[in-house]
């Protein structure tokens, strides 16, 4: 069975969720202004941050807003996990998707006067995640994920990611 079909959601009988506390930490950012070039336009003032799952009653709300030219970028928040042999759904408030095709968002945008535009975002796949890496993530109520938030043409990472451009690991929490 793959990581994809261990994501749902139907709970079994005696599935009790977990608390897994999840950090994300992002090395080589771009920078805060960049030029055009390729698909990207350019951009000034460019930060980044996790994105809440979107509700149409209030405005996108973004955990951690860090600038393109910090020297790295941290985000922690919690989610639950219901972890039963080879059955795991993870679900939060920074968890998007539907069962099966959970994934979290890094939202790239301008500040300008204050406010945050999005130009593009990348999408870190929790499907992709190996199976034991989940296993152990219900066992130690972590899931740590690192990765570069540049991408090969120095602008800032979007799309899907998966491994090997993301690594996901997990430690005892404490």
């Amino acid at each position: 069975m793959n990581a994809e079909e261990r994501l749902f959601t139907a709970r079994q009988p005696g599935q009790d969720p977990v608390r897994i506390q999840v950090s994300i930490s992002g090395s080589s950012l771009p920078g805060r202004d960049i030029g055009p070039g390729g698909n990207f336009p350019g951009a000034r003032n460019i930060h980044v941050g996790v994105q809440r799952v979107y509700r149409k009653d209030r405005p996108v709300e973004l955990l951690g807003l860090t600038p393109g030219d910090a020297p790295s970028a941290h985000w922690d928040f919690e989610a639950t996990a219901t972890c039963a042999g080879a059955d795991l759904d993870i679900k939060g408030a920074y968890i998007q998707g539907r069962p099966g095709a959970r994934f979290i968002y890094l939202a790239w945008g301008a500040i300008d006067d204050g406010a945050f535009t999005m130009f593009r975002r990348a999408k870190l796949q929790l499907d992709a995640i190996d199976p034991a890496t989940l296993d152990a993530a219900c066992r130690h109520g972590s899931l740590i994920a690192h990765l570069e938030l540049t991408d090969a043409k120095g602008h800032p990472l979007c799309a899907s990611v998966r491994p090997p451009l993301i690594r996901w690991s997990t430690a005892p929490a404490g």
